[in-house]
């Protein structure tokens, strides 16, 4: 089992804690943490481009000009195509792009982002973010005293309104519950911040 260090928000050791090497010590599948960043880019998707074809454009009911003797092509409706103001042809129309996929892809992939994180050594723990005040300034100086100033995604055991709040006008640091972290964010962050209760959390779930 791997073992690290418990850290206040001053900076300064306080414990230790062991981490499971059957979540945090495995070999990265990194075809696993391609596809669930696929997916969860995927399902983030609106999805909600539109455009018009001829048959949903105003106008362009009545022919141009008769089919036959004026040596022109010959048309039936000026909102072809072809035309200014004319339908499109194959645009793009409302749709989901939202997919699944199995639930043993996605803990593999967790794991493995869990374990490239600490092979990186960029998993910090600490006993808690539990700011006196809603201060931003208070959390710039927390992240910087803890070494996580290029961008932090902070794990929280709950809803912790002081640090929310405090954190999320800082560029490249995001917040979340434990049980809304994603493997998109964790590998999109320079540092994984998590609580030692968090971890605890997430040693049992993923066990």
């Amino acid at each position: 089992m791997a073992k690290l260090d418990i850290y206040n928000l001053s900076g300064a050791v306080t414990g230790s804690i062991e981490l499971s090497d059957e979540i945090f010590g495995i070999e990265p599948n990194k075809h696993a943490i391609a596809a669930v960043i696929r997916n969860t880019l995927a399902n983030r998707r609106q999805g909600t481009s539109c455009t018009k074809t001829r048959s949903e454009t105003r106008g362009g009911g009545k022919r141009p000009w008769r089919q036959k003797g004026t040596g022109r092509a010959r048309h039936g409706s000026t909102r072809s195509a072809q035309y200014v103001g004319g339908g499109t042809i194959f645009g793009p129309k409302p749709r989901d792009y939202s997919y699944t996929l199995p639930k043993k892809i996605k803990r593999l992939a967790m794991k493995s982002a869990l374990s490239a994180k600490l092979a990186d050594n960029k998993i910090i723990v600490v006993e808690n973010f539990d700011l006196e005040a809603i201060k931003t300034a208070a959390a710039v100086k927390a992240l910087k005293d803890l070494k996580a100033t290029e961008g932090a995604f902070i794990v929280l055991d709950s809803m912790n309104e002081n640090a929310v709040l405090s954190t999320r006008n800082i560029p490249d640091v995001k917040s979340a519950q434990v049980n809304e972290i994603n493997v998109f964010d964790i590998m999109k962050y320079d540092s994984l911040l998590v609580t030692k209760a968090a971890v605890e959390k997430i040693q049992e779930v993923y066990a």
